[in-house]
């Protein structure tokens, strides 16, 4: 039995509250269990040098830890990104780019901001699928201003973690089955179940093929309720 009584393939109860900030174009509050992670996309009208005059526009993303998200105050990172938050909102972005047409954007870019408000395990699976429900608002509003002739995201996206404890694999680790897992995974995965991302690692000894095709199974059908809720909230 799981520290909250989840079954192994079980995730944690989900919650999105979507337009959560007034003025982001697009914005939600997503709840993963006692993780929470506020999300908002803005537009800027303007794209990095190295596109510029391409007519192709841009999905970036930053991501923080608030002081207090943890058991103990986490510094501000003001004088630049630590490297767990770069090697997070550069996934984030990938993540997101890899599912719109950054042609049909136009010159513009999307600015994606994850703020970890509270975190008990999953936070960059949980800001990968939170951060695609505020996309798909901001895309709504240029639709609906008639900036965007057409929606450029071609599919649903999510992501979740996995993991080895105790020899048992587990969905969705919260922090306290995070912390003693032989194997830790992340997965990103598309509605049509084609895999934009798999990070995987042996924590406390390598780990088999078979046990990472068990991972995937669980992990494709977590996301699915995922992009199920996603759906709901956004219908």
């Amino acid at each position: 039995m799981r520290p909250d009584g989840r079954t192994p393939e079980e995730i944690r109860p989900v919650k999105i509250i979507p337009g959560f900030l007034k003025y982001a174009e697009g914005s939600c509050l997503f709840e993963l269990g006692d993780t929470k992670v506020l999300c908002a996309v803005s537009v800027e009208e303007k794209v990095p040098p190295f596109l510029r005059d391409t007519g192709c526009g841009w999905i970036t993303a930053e991501y923080a830890l608030l002081p207090r998200a943890t058991e103990t105050r986490t510094p501000r990172e003001v004088f630049g990104r630590r490297g767990r938050s770069q090697e997070i909102q550069r996934l984030i972005g990938r993540s997101l780019r890899s599912v719109v047409d950054l042609q049909a954007l136009g010159e513009r870019t999307l600015w994606v901001d994850c703020d970890v408000l509270q975190a008990d395990g999953g936070t960059r699976t949980a800001a990968i699928t939170g951060a695609f429900v505020a996309l798909k608002l901001a895309v709504r509003r240029l639709l609906e201003r008639g900036v965007l002739e057409r929606d450029p995201i071609r599919s649903y996206l999510a992501a979740i973690s996995c993991g080895v404890v105790g020899g048992e694999i587990l969905v969705d680790l919260s922090f306290e089955e995070d912390a003693v897992a032989e194997v830790d995974a992340n997965f990103v995965m598309a509605e049509n179940g084609d895999w934009v991302e798999i990070q995987v690692a042996g924590e406390k000894g390598p780990f088999s093929w078979g046990r990472l095709e068990e991972m995937k199974t669980l992990a494709a059908r977590a996301i699915d309720k995922l992009i199920s809720l996603q759906r709901e909230v956004l219908s």
